[in-house]
């Protein structure tokens, strides 16, 4: 796995909780070779738990490469925990106001500067009762076609039962299957020369999601099939 670049108290952070995984989690990785070793890369993630996080970092280091997280702002304001998100450089997004699109500048400089970023589209866990992807936020579409960094799609299935929403801590025993699988890049290049307004920010944003969920549907239709079996 990359150390370089992951800053003190993230890499702490990252040798503290492997063993846990490890130890506890039963998981799949598929789809890494999609991920570019170098230059700028977005990774887009579905969002069922708290657990994601977690989940989406080993599936970037496992891959080589060491994401930056865009994540609500009031994470960076908790002891210890804001020590973790500074150190690793990553980017704070103020809700419900107008600093939200002011976020998204220092993750495209990020971007162009050869930096993975790691990005949950939804904005918030899925709300869908059978927990599939929501209707995904513009941001990911504005720091794509800004950027014109690939997009990866990637799925997590299983962090729900890992760490079920509302609860704290996880439910490690027995242990629990989570798999993460990324699919090939998004293609939005027939985008990229267009002025960035609301219906082509619409259709990048529709297409990341669309493939998020393919992604998703694969990885359960094969656990369902397996189980029948």
């Amino acid at each position: 796995m990359p150390r370089r670049g992951r800053g003190f108290w993230f890499s702490l952070a990252i040798d503290v909780l492997w063993p846990v995984v490890v130890l506890f989690v039963r998981l799949k990785v598929r789809g890494k070779h999609h991920v570019p070793g170098n230059g700028g890369v977005i990774l887009a993630f579905n969002h069922l738990s708290n657990a994601d996080t977690v989940a989406a970092v080993v599936f970037a280091l496992m891959s080589h490469r060491v994401p930056r997280v865009l994540a609500k702002a009031s994470l960076w304001r908790i002891p210890v925990f804001g020590r973790v998100m500074r150190s690793g450089g990553h980017i704070p997004v103020e809700r419900g106001t107008v600093k939200a699109s002011e976020a998204l500048r220092p993750a495209v400089e990020a971007l162009r500067e050869g930096k993975c970023v790691m990005v949950f589209p939804e904005g918030t866990f899925t709300n869908d009762p059978e927990n599939w992807p929501m209707k995904g936020k513009s941001g990911v579409a504005r720091m794509a076609l800004e950027s014109r960094v690939p997009v990866i799609p990637v799925a997590a299935w299983g962090t729900q039962d890992l760490l079920p929403r509302g609860t704290i801590l996880p439910r490690l025993l027995p242990r629990k299957k989570v798999e993460v699988v990324a699919g090939a890049p998004v293609d939005l290049s027939d985008l990229y020369d267009l002025e960035l307004t609301a219906e082509v920010l619409g259709e990048a944003t529709a297409r990341v999601m669309d493939a998020i969920t393919t992604m998703l549907s694969g990885i359960r239709s094969a656990q369902a099939g397996s189980q029948k079996t």
